[in-house]
């Protein structure tokens, strides 16, 4: 993926596409800082589940900040974060819905055979390790407490 995104950088340079081009440019940074995290240099390539964890938390930075624009009563300054995020949503999996992650939790409660609250941790990392990148964290916390009640 980070091969494509690159490639992409240049399709939106020629198609003078402003906001793709700020949005890439930002993944690529990104991309670059996860690189030297990980003690590699900013040449090397980043495996694509690293490049969709990079992606998921760029979106999610946009998701938080259109929810406080919104809080704030500044809706224009919203636009722009939805139009990035829904760029950035575009390189991501097709999220699961609340009956989906629901019904997938219900299932992993029955497989591991729990059965109260004391719980909530053996049942949530097994399934948060499951759907990463599937789902949206906060949906899982919720599906998981709503199961446990």
């Amino acid at each position: 993926m980070h091969p494509q995104i690159k490639s992409s950088l240049k399709e939106a340079m020629m198609a003078k596409d402003q906001v793709k081009l700020s949005v890439i440019r930002g993944l690529l940074s990104a991309f670059t800082n996860e690189l030297v995290s990980k003690n590699k240099t900013p040449q090397d390539q980043l495996a694509d589940d690293e490049v969709l964890t990079v992606i998921s938390r760029e979106a999610k930075k946009r998701k938080d900040s259109i929810q406080q624009f919104e809080a704030a009563g500044r809706p224009e300054l919203a636009v722009s974060e939805k139009e990035e995020l829904a760029l950035l949503e575009a390189y991501l999996p097709t999220q699961m819905t609340m009956e989906e992650i629901t019904t997938y939790v219900a299932k992993k409660k029955a497989e591991l055979g729990i059965t109260d609250k004391s719980q909530t941790v053996e049942l949530i990392k097994p399934v948060m390790a499951e759907l990463k990148g599937k789902a949206d964290g906060k949906l899982v916390k919720e599906a998981v407490d709503a199961a446990l009640a």
